[in-house]
């Protein structure tokens, strides 16, 4: 008897801890229309998203910067991105990954679509209580070179499941741009959509524009928004994308948060600028705002100051231009194999930090791209060199194989700060 009653006691020990602590107890998140605007609440306060996609990255930095909030595409991590998250303040958009038509997914396939909708479903019941938890984010762009308008079906029912089983928090969808023919179709067949996520590139400027377009007049996030989309930029002869500098990134994601974003005051929920990390999409540097050996990009100094009304202490060098053989990126630029060129680099450090120069040298291999932000393949570097002290020029020696290849500089200036650039180039025999 003595000992049922200490077993008993050990429970009620551990469910009034847990219970204090807040780690199993869901925080409250609405959505609500007053006076005129769409606005979320949370923990009855109104939440303003101030976020970025991060998945795998570093959470504490994005913290550091002044977000207060976080966006994953799946739930291969989530308890530890939530622990993580809400150990640093931080809420987390939920990615609940839905297949695509585009990778082989059959919304015709009743069997498939159940199964997927069991897995989901487990998943919610999984995490739906933590404290960290903002909304569940249902797919990811499905509207992609799609056909089959079943999935949105798919997305609804997930959305009613959502709504029966977890009572706190908002169910939504992410698109890929906003067009009128998906969202007629949302608006007649999915209402248990509380909302909706738009993705946009370049064209987020013209944001509130395809939004009207569309005929959406409910409440929006935008969760993929950041450096112009490698389809939306001009392109060399030999048909690859010319990647804009991390200066000239940093200058049109301002623009675009004061006028695509924060501009709209009655319907924007908020936002998640992409990416908190480091990826390779066309290029090791086109939309991460890390280096791959961890050094901060001048658009993290950006949404620190839109988050915080004040820029970082210290800044990340700006790089005004770049020339090879005394062109531009924009001039189709060939060179003779093996054969040295001048590289001239004007660049600004803001604290006046004595600067390093790193050049390496890719091939662009156009087999290794992908759609839709799927996994691409990093080229191999070729030519590096490094801890070299910048003085506005180097000179490199064209690779002895004929094809095209990127020149990348990056400028570093001790701080864990660099400025980035890079210019395409055609190598002939």
């Amino acid at each position: 008897m003595r000992i049922y009653k200490l077993i008993i006691a050990a429970i009620f020990f551990v469910l009034v801890f847990s219970s204090c602590s807040g780690k199993n107890t869901a925080v409250k998140v609405e959505l609500k229309f007053e006076e005129g605007k769409y606005q979320l609440y949370r923990a009855g306060k109104p939440y303003y998203i101030k976020g970025a996609g991060i998945e795998f990255g570093d959470i504490a930095n994005l913290a550091s910067h002044g977000a207060n909030s976080m966006r994953t595409w799946r739930t291969d991590s989530a308890q530890k991105e939530l622990d993580l998250a809400h150990e640093n303040g931080l809420t987390v958009m939920m990615g609940l990954d839905v297949g695509r038509e585009r990778h082989g997914f059959d919304y015709n396939d009743t069997a498939m679509v159940r199964k997927q909708f069991e897995f989901i479903k487990g998943e919610v019941m999984k995490y739906k209580d933590h404290p960290a938890l903002l909304a569940w984010g249902i797919g990811n762009e499905l509207n992609l070179w799609y056909k089959n308008k079943k999935v949105w079906d798919a997305v609804n029912d997930i959305a009613k499941m959502i709504h029966e089983v977890d009572g706190n928090h908002p169910a939504t969808t992410m698109l890929s741009g906003i067009g009128k023919d998906e969202i007629d179709y949302i608006k007649e067949n999915c209402p248990d959509i509380d909302f909706i996520c738009i993705q946009m590139y370049g064209d987020v400027i013209n944001l509130e524009k395809r939004i009207k377009d569309a005929g959406w007049d409910g409440a929006y996030a935008v969760t993929e928004w950041g450096a112009t989309g490698h389809w939306e930029v001009a392109r060399t002869e030999w048909d690859i994308p010319i990647e804009q500098t991390g200066s000239e990134k940093a200058d049109v994601i301002l623009k675009r948060w004061e006028r695509a974003i924060y501009s709209n005051k009655t319907h924007c929920l908020g936002s998640y600028v992409f990416f908190w990390a480091q990826k390779q999409e066309r290029t090791p540097t086109w939309y991460g705002f890390f280096l791959e050996t961890g050094e901060e990009t001048e658009p993290i100094d950006v949404m620190h100051y839109v988050w915080n009304g004040e820029w970082p202490e210290n800044r990340v060098p700006r790089i005004d231009s770049v020339f090879l053989d005394g062109k531009t990126r924009f001039d189709n630029i060939h060179l003779k194999a093996e054969e040295d060129y001048m590289l001239s680099i004007y660049a600004k450090d803001y604290e006046n930090d004595p600067l390093e120069l790193k050049i390496e040298i890719m091939p662009d291999i156009t087999e290794y791209y992908r759609g839709g932000g799927d996994h691409e393949k990093r080229p191999p570097t070729i030519i590096k060199t490094e801890n070299d002290k910048y003085n506005s020029g180097a000179t490199i020696k064209a690779p002895a194989k004929e094809g095209p290849y990127r020149v990348f500089i990056y400028v570093m200036d001790g701080h864990n700060n660099a400025g980035t650039a890079n210019i395409p180039f055609y190598v002939d025999k």
